[in-house]
């Protein structure tokens, strides 16, 4: 269970789970973190819960044309600028986006900042939530999670990711 981030933390490492988070709020919170203090890493778990407000359609349509714009017959994709879709990625590059990145104080923060799906096995600790960038549900609020995203994106990945999911949650259950 986490708990609210409400003060600065002065150092060290402050892991926030962005289940329910609104990626460009959760994300502005992060890069006031990571440029205010130069002493503290700061860790995104759950990545692929965090969500985009908007109608799932025009969010989709928005990407998709995002990524597949650059897809012509002269300038393939891998020669084109790199467009992340995995929900990690795209987090970070929400953030990123959101430093200086290209002035040394911005690279120096963007490197204490580490974006995961799931939870990886080695973090243990207490993590936090933002409560200003938590979504607050109504009725006919419309939004999308990055893996709903990822999964219209890039399907094979997403199918092998989901896959691969739940053969750890298979082996988890068998280990208890």
């Amino acid at each position: 269970m986490s708990k609210p981030l409400v003060t600065r933390p002065s150092g060290g490492v402050v892991v926030i789970d962005a289940t329910n988070h609104i990626a460009g709020r959760l994300a502005s919170a992060a890069a006031k973190l990571l440029l205010s203090n130069k002493n503290l890493n700061v860790i995104i778990i759950n990545a692929e819960k965090a969500v985009i407000l908007g109608d799932r359609k025009m969010v989709v349509g928005w990407y998709m044309r995002k990524v597949s714009e650059w897809k012509t017959h002269y300038n393939p994709e891998k020669v084109g600028p790199k467009i992340p879709r995995r929900p990690d990625r795209v987090l970070k590059r929400i953030i990123r986006d959101m430093l200086p990145y290209k002035k040394h104080e911005g690279r120096n923060a963007l490197k204490r900042l580490k974006v995961y799906m799931s939870t990886p096995p080695d973090i243990k600790g207490e993590s936090y939530y933002i409560p200003e960038a938590l979504i607050r549900p109504k009725p006919l609020y419309k939004y999308i999670s990055l893996e709903e995203l990822w999964s219209y994106i890039d399907q094979r990945a997403w199918s092998k990711w989901k896959e691969a999911q739940m053969l750890l949650e298979k082996i988890k259950a068998q280990g208890k």
